[in-house]
């Protein structure tokens, strides 16, 4: 409390100075007349401490002094905190009359409102019977005060001046003079402070004073004068045996705790108890022989003689009426025989029986005429039964609002018992106390106001906090933030609610690689709770969670962006969040998968394969640094692939051959081609089969010489009918003009003929400039020989036999062949075949006839039975129905 006291009316902690950080939105300035109104609340201090700090020497505990200055911040009004008063929950002006309790709390109260306040209580406890003094008390601590002692007029807080003046430079409901009211302790000293509200503080004057054991003297201040000087204390303890262990201390010196083993008071009982103790008493009996010598003691341990019989002396009967001179204390003294007369218990009767020895009855039977306690029944009864009757009294009570309802009532109704119940003027609480009239007291709880922390609070009567506002503490916030700038952010001060947000740039990388610039938005700590000074349920109260922080909002930096083809030249500036893939209508240009064509579709995405043979592929890879492969890959999701390469292989075989590749176009060495080349022998008689890749592989000399057949030529020669001697051979044939074969040469008519040379021939051919060449393998060698008279006649007779051997041949008869194919035929024999007579045509007719005439006929005759079913049916319904009708009727 006093650290809070102290940093809420310090002038210094009044209003600190607001501490700049990333956090805060702004720190408020007071207006000029608050700081003229803080200006002279501070020389106003200054002067009411003026003369108690000259004595102090210009330093004085914080603590002395605490409580004043907030009775003076709470008078004057400073800092937002103003004085209600209890009675009425009205602030307190400066310039309304006051009273203020000297004895007990030093509340501030208007004097209208406590004088009225005085005169009621004093009212309520004369007209009660259970108070005999008409004594009042203060609102708020319960001080009691004389009914004189009721205030009169507006004094001033020391109460010297009546009606004290309202002067700004002068405390409120102060005169301005020194206090002079006599200092606590009874010290002999004086207030120096100006009047004041609340207490006085300690007396700071210097006095030489004994610590409490007295063996060590020294000068202090007057209200410290009671010292301890921490050494053992000297003072012997009750016992007279042992000096007291304890430190120089106040009061009386503790019991000693010296143990030791004692005696009871009787002597028979030893225990170890401490020395503090060491006079007690057992549990055994005496048993010891009183002076009679007759009788034992029945008292229990004690010390000293066990004392005289108490049968000795005076001896008289029971009643005491009869006396019995002589009699010894072991003798038993007889009954007298008379009325014992001693007076009963009820205090009006004596007891009617004979003298007896022992106590009289209790209860006293005599019957008396009796009257109940309200008077309305009269009765005989013993005199030992109360009489009661079952009449309610129905006077109100001295609170005016409850029935007394007491059963046979005595006209003396007690207070009312009943709690008063109603709401108080702080609107808080209800009234505790006992019913009574008039208004109730002020509620005398006390509200404290604090901080969130709790470092700063101040108390205020219940009923005013409600306008107050939350405190300024200068505390630094206890919760720490969650997002990622704890350690830079600096730290703010105490608050009710939630932490002001971060202010710093968040610096977060985003999944692009870009920082967000945005300002923080990490995860917010649970806010600390409102100000609020109404308690709440514990089935109201949630838990408040972490606020988690919100994603990073997009990326708004801007980037060149590729496009889908990722070609040169042709990349446009984007948002980075906003990117989106483009084609730039150029031709893709990517490698085809052949490895030996381009795509030419127009740009699309594909997917980003670096290939050691593309052109660009160090360009793409430096925008796969730049940017990452996200945006390569972007489009994958709906990339189509380029387009296949439909083109056969266009590559030169090795070794070269006219076949073309069978694989669709490659990228690697084609196979070896496997086609199998027919390749005839030099000559034409034999046809050799070879692998083209092997036949490829041969040199031209190789190849000849694989392509013979190691048989004749046959080849025929050029100018003659006769085939080639020599082996088979590339080329022209060695012997075209030196045939050594023989030809049989003739005549014109063929009679006569000799065998020539080939060779020989053809120089005859070319001696008659005819070409070898030019003859007809038939005719060759026919006509050179000169025919002689043998040859006509042989002519002749050929043609006589060949004119005998010609068939003749009709003259009317024209022979056309006709070409009839095959399909033509098979069609005309299966026309043959479907030819039927008039009676099948006939037959097939009727039979048609006759089956439409049945199906007509099975038509008809459903139609016409199911129409009479219906009508039938319809029929025995209707009989059905008329039969239940007709049954029903009967029943009823």
């Amino acid at each position: 409390m006093a650290t809070a006291a102290a940093s809420l009316l310090s002038p210094s902690s009044a209003n600190p100075a607001p501490s700049v950080s990333d956090s805060d939105t702004g720190s408020s300035s007071s207006s000029g007349d608050e700081a003229a109104a803080i200006s002279r609340a501070s020389v106003m201090e200054d002067s009411i401490f003026a003369a108690y700090l000259q004595i102090c020497g210009g330093r004085s505990p914080s603590h002395d002094l605490i409580k004043i200055r907030s009775f003076l911040s709470a008078a004057a009004g400073r800092g937002g905190h103003f004085v209600s008063c209890l009675i009425c929950l009205e602030r307190i002006r400066p310039s309304d009359p006051i009273w203020s309790c000297s004895s007990g709390c030093h509340a501030l109260f208007h004097l209208p409102c406590i004088q009225n306040w005085a005169n009621q209580c004093s009212h309520r406890h004369s007209s009660s019977s259970l108070h005999s003094s008409s004594d009042w008390h203060c609102p708020k601590c319960r001080v009691l005060y004389a009914r004189d002692k009721i205030p009169r007029s507006y004094r001033c807080f020391c109460g010297k001046l009546e009606e004290p003046p309202s002067d700004p430079w002068i405390l409120p409901h102060s005169c301005g003079e020194v206090c002079g009211r006599p200092l606590r302790g009874n010290c002999g000293h004086e207030c120096l402070l100006l009047c004041h509200p609340g207490v006085c503080p300690p007396c700071p004057k210097l006095i030489t004073a004994r610590c409490f054991c007295g063996s060590r003297k020294d000068a202090l201040r007057c209200a410290q004068k009671h010292f301890s000087c921490n050494q053992p204390c000297p003072k012997l303890l009750p016992c007279r045996l042992h000096r007291c262990t304890e430190r120089c201390h106040d009061g009386r010196c503790p019991p000693c705790q010296v143990k030791a083993f004692y005696k009871c008071a009787c002597g028979k009982t030893e225990e170890e108890r401490v020395c503090a103790e060491s006079d007690f008493r057992c549990d055994r009996p005496c048993d010891g022989i009183l002076r009679c010598g007759k009788h034992k003691c029945s008292r229990g341990c004690h010390s000293g003689p066990c004392g005289t019989c108490p049968l000795q002396g005076r001896r008289t009967c029971p009643c005491g009426k009869k006396e019995y001179k002589g009699a010894s204390c072991d003798e038993d003294v007889p009954t007298c025989g008379l009325t014992c007369e001693k007076m009963l218990s009820c205090g009006l009767h004596r007891c009617p029986e004979r003298c007896h020895r022992g106590i009289c009855v209790e209860t006293c039977r005599i019957v008396v005429f009796k009257a109940c306690r309200c008077g309305s029944l009269r009765k005989e009864v013993p005199c030992y039964q109360d009489l009661t009757c079952e009449r309610k009294c129905l006077r109100m009570r001295d609170c005016g609002r409850h029935a007394c309802k007491h059963r046979c009532c005595d006209g003396e109704c007690p207070p009312c018992q009943e709690i008063c119940g109603r709401k108080l003027r702080c609107n808080n609480h209800k009234c505790p106390s006992l019913c009574h009239r008039g208004s109730c007291a002020p509620c005398p709880l006390m509200v404290t106001i604090s901080c969130f922390c709790g470092e700063t609070y101040f108390e205020v009567p219940c009923g005013v906090e409600k306008n107050q506002r939350p405190l300024k503490c200068p505390k630094t916030c206890h919760v720490s933030r969650l997002c990622r700038h704890q350690s830079q952010c600096r730290p703010h001060k105490c608050h009710y609610g939630a932490c002001p947000p971060c202010r710093i740039i968040c610096g977060e990388e985003l999944p692009c690689g870009h920082i967000c610039k945005h300002r923080c938005h990490g995860p917010i700590p649970p806010p600390n709770a409102e100000f609020t000074l109404k308690p709440k349920k514990k089935k109201m109260e949630k838990n408040i969670e972490v606020t988690p922080g919100s994603a990073c909002p997009s990326c708004q930096e801007i980037i060149w962006v590729a496009c889908l083809g990722q070609h040169l030249g042709e990349e446009r500036p984007m948002v980075c969040s906003k990117t989106s893939q483009f084609s730039c209508n150029s031709l893709c240009g990517n490698l085809l998968a052949c490895g030996n064509h381009y795509c030419t579709m127009s740009c699309h995405a594909v997917k980003y394969q670096p290939s050691s043979s593309d052109g660009h592929g160090s360009y793409k890879d430096d925008l796969a640094q730049k940017h990452g492969h996200s945006l390569l890959d972007a489009g994958t999701d709906h990339a189509e692939s380029c387009e296949e390469c439909l083109l056969p292989c266009q590559k030169v075989r090795e070794p070269a051959c006219s076949h073309p590749c069978p694989l669709p176009c490659h990228s690697d060495c084609c196979p070896p081609c496997e086609v199998l080349l027919k390749r005839s022998c030099h000559c034409g008689a034999m046809v050799h089969v070879f692998n083209c890749a092997n036949y490829n592989r041969l040199t031209g000399e190789e190849q000849q010489l694989a392509r013979s057949c190691r048989g004749p030529c046959h080849r025929k020669l050029p100018n003659c009918p006769h085939l080639c001697s020599d082996i088979c051979h590339p080329g022209q044939c060695p012997s075209i003009n030196l045939c050594s074969k023989k030809v049989t040469v003739r005549c014109a008519c063929n009679s006569l003929k000799k065998e020539w040379l080939c060779r020989d021939v053809q120089n005859l051919y070319r001696q008659t400039d005819r070409d070898p060449k030019d003859v007809v393998k038939s005719l060759f060698g026919i006509g050179l020989i000169p025919c002689n008279a043998d040859c006509k006649s042989k002519v002749k007779a050929a043609d006589a036999e060949l004119q005998f051997q010609k068939v003749p041949v009709p003259k009317g008869i024209d022979v056309v062949a006709a070409a009839v194919t095959k399909r033509r035929k098979r069609r005309e024999r299966i026309q043959v075949t479907k030819q039927v007579s008039k009676f099948q045509a006939f037959r097939s007719i009727l039979q048609r006839c006759l089956l439409f005439t049945l199906i007509l006929i099975v038509i008809c005759a459903s139609l016409y039975y199911g129409y009479k079913a219906l009508f039938w049916l319809s029929d025995r319904m209707y009989e059905i129905e008329r039969r239940k009708v007709k049954k029903g009727l009967s029943n009823f």
